[in-house]
């Protein structure tokens, strides 16, 4: 089978689509991706990956732009669309898989327009507008918060179930804001570091490029030793090191941490589309697997309150709860589709 593999932007759907692209190799099928020069595709997938043949088309997001700026960026997607025509033809395409993003739309309706088998994933509790527009028209709607959805779970690479472990006590505590890093996460790691070091709890700190310097010159203030990152791609072997997770609730992340059975304080993106992770650390909270705390609220005592909190039932929750394979199961869903198409 040769697939194609298209969305990004930001690092939750790239996670997606790395997982998938892992689970088909294993299969012996061959993938090419189809994602955009803007977000951050390029630094997943231009060197160093799996994929036969990867391509970035020049298109920006359409649900922020307004006036000539909507316009412009509809005229670059219409372009790609006509690029990602032309690029399934010479791969000669059995089907596309979206992981969703802005860096999607090309690729999604040049299949549909090809009368390729469209497959999507939604990565979050509230269905983005290209998925939302999308979802009639594909043979599959993943989606982990989707009771109606055929595979239930979410798509996560494989070392996250690896090296899971059930936590017991706190040692080490990790705080992720993302690829981008998030100053409400940032701030609060630095208010309770002098607390965590008298208490020997080791600090890892996932920092953003924007604010690294900032945060390295207060620790530095602090006199607090901390394993500090700007960006990295190795948080599958962070986020086993840690005990308890302080992080944005963008969904890669958050099932990452399920999977490997790590308890979150989740503290949502505030200005996400539709409060999208709100709701996907709600789920969380629903299902007493973790905690959420909105930005603005005391999240200093809220987070002292939690050192003191047990972690073993919630991560023996997390680790029940997490669906093994899930990306597999999605590959192989693609193929039986083809096989009785």
């Amino acid at each position: 089978m040769k697939l194609c593999i298209t969305g990004g932007g930001t690092g939750g759907h790239l996670m997606i689509a790395d997982a998938l692209l892992e689970a088909a190799h294993k299969e012996g099928h061959e993938c090419i991706f189809i994602g955009s020069t803007h977000g951050q595709d390029r630094k997943y997938f231009e060197t160093n990956s799996a994929f036969s043949d990867v391509y970035f088309l020049e298109t920006t997001g359409v649900v922020n732009q307004r006036g000539l700026g909507k316009l412009k960026a509809l005229f670059k997607i219409f372009k790609a669309f006509l690029t990602s025509r032309t690029l399934l033809k010479k791969h000669n395409i059995d089907a596309t898989y979206s992981v969703g993003g802005f860096s999607a739309a090309p690729a999604a309706f040049a299949t549909l327009s090809r009368s390729i088998p469209l497959f999507i994933h939604e990565q979050n509790a509230v269905t983005g507008r290209l998925n939302a527009l999308l979802k009639p028209y594909a043979k599959s709607f993943i989606c982990a918060y989707d009771e109606n959805s055929s595979i239930h779970g979410y798509p996560v690479q494989e070392v996250f179930y690896k090296n899971a472990r059930v936590r017991e006590s706190l040692n080490t505590i990790i705080f992720l804001g993302g690829s981008h890093g998030a100053r409400a996460i940032n701030d609060l790691a630095l208010s309770v570091a002098e607390e965590l070091s008298e208490r020997s709890i080791h600090i890892i700190h996932q920092a953003g490029e924007a604010d690294y310097k900032r945060v390295k010159k207060e620790y530095e203030k602090l006199g607090v030793t901390v394993e500090l990152y700007a960006f990295t791609k190795e948080l599958d072997t962070l986020i086993t090191k840690a005990d308890l997770a302080i992080s944005r609730a963008g969904a890669s992340t958050l099932w990452e941490l399920t999977a490997n059975g790590c308890p979150a304080l989740y503290i949502p993106y505030p200005y996400a589309s539709g409060d999208h992770q709100f709701h996907n650390a709600a789920f969380i909270v629903k299902n007493e697997m973790g905690w959420c705390q909105r930005e603005g609220t005391d999240l200093q005592t809220q987070l002292l309150i939690l050192l003191d909190n047990p972690l073993k039932e919630k991560s023996e929750k997390l680790l029940s709860y997490s669906t093994k394979d899930v990306a597999s199961q999605m590959i192989d869903e693609v193929q039986k589709a083809l096989t009785h198409a």
